[in-house]
């Protein structure tokens, strides 16, 4: 189970999974990173979501899951907002 409601899921050598943990890091983000190469029921689940490729972000909303693959900076931005405001933690 996740330690916040911001799950970042990777893999090791992915650069778009790296740009998006320094963005949260820099925005001061908190979340749960979690290495789909060494956790294969992860992998499932984003296989089961219909992602094949990371990273996958989900962030838990009090109305439901949010969630996206790839890099996005604006999406990085409107995390720290909910963050800030207390929606996310």
């Amino acid at each position: 189970m996740p330690d916040s409601a911001v799950t970042v899921y990777s893999s090791p050598g992915c650069m778009p999974c790296r740009a998006t943990k320094r963005h949260l890091d820099r925005l001061g983000v908190p979340y749960t990173d979690v290495d789909v190469t060494v956790d294969p029921a992860a992998a499932q689940t984003l296989r089961n979501m219909g992602y094949s490729a990371t990273p996958v972000v989900t962030v838990q909303l009090p109305d439901g899951l949010d969630h996206w693959s790839g890099y996005k900076d604006e999406r990085c931005n409107a995390l720290a907002y909910l963050a800030a405001e207390g929606v996310v933690s």
